[in-house]
């Protein structure tokens, strides 16, 4: 998919120095996540195969040449009964802030998951001051469920969670298709 000057297409290995660049710069001056230390491209290999060999979608938005953000989906929770569930990721280089680059990325993940098996989406958002994240969510269907206050503490002050969800293709209406290649 092609749009406002940059292309998002699936992750390739060769795309991880970046997307662990932008991941990092996120984890050492943001509260979107809760790790306080940056992993390294290893384990952000680590993660992409994983998330990859389960059937997810990981994307990446290109402009370019250069990668200038990422996005995914992965399990919500390890109890089988959650395997219908899906959580979402994005993440945007700073310099391409407000550019449309996270709703290309947001908007692809979704269409992606509507396409497997999956009937819920849930974001957990870092930080209940995060704006641009949950309008984000908001411009996509996803409604606020809860927030779960000071769950964290990060940069010297607790950090409230986020949790919004939205409904993919049929969500609750009828019952899913069970697939033996759910984890």
């Amino acid at each position: 998919m092609t749009t406002g000057g940059f292309r998002v297409r699936d992750a390739e290995a060769g795309d991880l120095p970046a997307v662990q660049a932008i991941y990092a710069h996120h984890v050492l001056h943001g509260s979107a996540s809760f790790e306080e230390e940056a992993p390294d491209v290893d384990e952000m290999r680590r993660r992409w195969e994983g998330i990859r060999a389960a059937g997810y979608p990981y994307l990446v938005a290109v402009r370019d040449g250069r990668i200038v953000g990422y996005a995914y989906a992965s399990t919500y929770r390890t109890r089988r009964a959650y395997r219908f569930t899906v959580e979402n990721s994005v993440y945007v280089d700073t310099e391409v802030r407000a550019s449309g680059v996270g709703s290309a990325l947001l908007a692809e993940v979704i269409v992606r998951c509507e396409e497997g098996p999956w009937r819920q989406m849930i974001a957990v958002i870092g930080d209940s001051g995060n704006a641009a994240s949950i309008g984000l969510h908001k411009k996509f269907g996803f409604r606020e469920v809860g927030v779960l206050k000071a769950v964290g503490f990060k940069h010297g002050h607790w950090v409230d969670s986020v949790l919004m969800q939205r409904a993919l293709g049929d969500g609750a209406t009828t019952d899913p298709v069970e697939r033996m290649d759910i984890p």
